[in-house]
């Protein structure tokens, strides 16, 4: 019982350090980045292309 208590405390410690330091602020952002980044390596190397 004791060992059950003191890993949801650990659990409850780490959900609470998550939280404060903004890991579930933007959950979406990193999802659409790797989108973003396809289309500006696109864009340049089209661009590298016509010169």
């Amino acid at each position: 019982m004791v060992l059950s208590i003191l890993v949801a405390g650990l659990f409850l410690v780490a959900y609470l350090w998550s939280a404060k330091t903004g890991q579930f602020e933007d959950p979406d952002a990193n999802a659409f980045r790797i989108l973003i980044d396809d289309e500006r390596a696109r864009e340049s190397k089209n661009k590298n292309q016509i010169k």
